[in-house]
């Protein structure tokens, strides 16, 4: 069967949506299906190619907030990518995440043409616009938003289970879960390839230094800071915390930077696994809108037990305290005993990794995805035109 997703971003630009979208893909590619995926024009990229089997179809966008949020720019360009998709004869559309005018652009298309569709969030919570008129403004826009994809039929399922309880925020029942997963055996092989870094040797540690991890973007909703500061409580002694990611608090942080704190900027995807596999903790404390964050499934494959704050699918991965810690708040008060609890309890951390391991392997891989979103396609059938 043909499957065409719509995401607003795709690869090269690399993020949550994106790498769902990509490895989703490959997996139903795998299983004998034809996959297309429309997404946005970016600089330097052909308007129609085909990636790793993946027919990819960029249409011609307004790239506003820097590219973050992308319009479709109406006129002869949009038609003419557009008759090429719908030239395809499509048993399922898949909308990733229910805000971007594309989703709306996409819902609206796949009802005029009898094209099944279904819709999948991404997120639990609004878009963090700020407070004030302009937060305002985008709670609005996302509830419009919502009731056009209403009015367009479109069935909706989330990431987790927390996305769909936060869809019934906009009064939508969610049809279910297509959950964020990982191909467990694609990790280990990267986490093995080479170049091999010694991490501990890398940033001077001795071998027996207990080391505590965090992974991703430097925005002040991640919570680094406040992982930073608990850190700087512990008084612990051989423990380090490295920091890998960039973003615009980086420059700030690293002002004021505690011994045994490391910033280790963007880091090649391999070698961030092989982080996951030396540390002896993946921390994440977040107060970012998650709908289920891959940096979890990453470090449960890779045997890293994982303390965080509660957030998209924390709890289904970590259904009780011998899985892992989540916190109600990640405050510098309630990481630092946390911390300190989960670095010197050698058999809690042995435990916890390895029930994380066995449950992502049974709930959150790609294989258990795409055969959910498989059961979802329609029989054949001839539709209007």
């Amino acid at each position: 069967m043909t499957i065409c997703f719509f995401s607003a971003q795709y690869l090269p630009t690399v993020g949550g949506v994106e790498r769902y979208t990509s490895c989703l893909a490959q997996k139903l590619l795998a299983h004998g299906h034809r996959v297309l995926v429309v997404t946005s024009a970016l600089p330097g990229l052909p308007e129609h190619e085909v990636s790793d089997g993946v027919e990819v179809i960029r249409l011609p966008v307004w790239p506003l907030i820097g590219g973050r949020f992308p319009v479709p720019k109406p006129g002869g360009t949009l038609r003419r990518l557009m008759g090429q998709v719908w030239a395809n004869h499509i048993d399922l559309c898949v909308v990733q995440a229910r805000f971007y005018p594309s989703s709306l652009y996409a819902a609206g298309c796949c009802k005029r043409r009898h094209i099944p569709f279904l819709v999948i969030e991404h997120s639990t919570g609004h878009l963090p616009m700020g407070n004030g008129p302009v937060g305002w403004a985008g709670h609005v826009y996302e509830h419009l938003a919502a009731v056009w994809l209403k009015a367009c039929g479109a069935p909706f399922y989330g990431v987790s289970q927390a996305v769909c309880r936060w869809l019934t925020h906009f009064h939508i029942r969610a049809k279910g879960t297509l959950y964020n997963s990982v191909d467990p055996a694609q990790l280990a092989a990267l986490a093995e390839a080479e170049p091999q870094i010694n991490w501990r040797a890398r940033l001077g540690l001795a071998p027996e230094t207990k080391l505590v991890a965090f992974v991703g973007r430097i925005i002040p909703e991640k919570g680094v800071a406040e992982l930073v500061e608990a850190f700087s409580r512990l008084n612990l002694p051989d423990t380090a915390l490295a920091v890998a990611g960039d973003g615009p608090q980086l420059t700030s942080l690293k002002v004021t930077c505690p011994p045994g704190v490391f910033y280790l900027g963007s880091v090649p995807y391999a070698q961030t696994l092989q982080l996951y596999r030396q540390a002896d903790l993946y921390c994440l404390p977040t107060r970012y809108a998650e709908g289920f964050p891959t940096t979890f499934l990453e470090a449960a494959v890779l045997g890293c037990p994982i303390l965080t704050s509660r957030t998209g699918g924390s709890d289904e991965l970590l259904p009780d305290e011998r899985y892992g810690i989540q916190l109600d708040e990640p405050t510098p008060e309630a990481l630092a005993p946390a911390l300190k609890q989960a670095l010197t309890d050698d058999a809690w951390r042995r435990e916890a990794a390895a029930l994380t391991r066995a449950r992502l392997q049974t709930l959150f891989t790609w294989d258990a995805t795409a055969a959910a979103l498989e059961a979802l396609l329609p029989a054949p059938t001839t539709r209007p035109e």
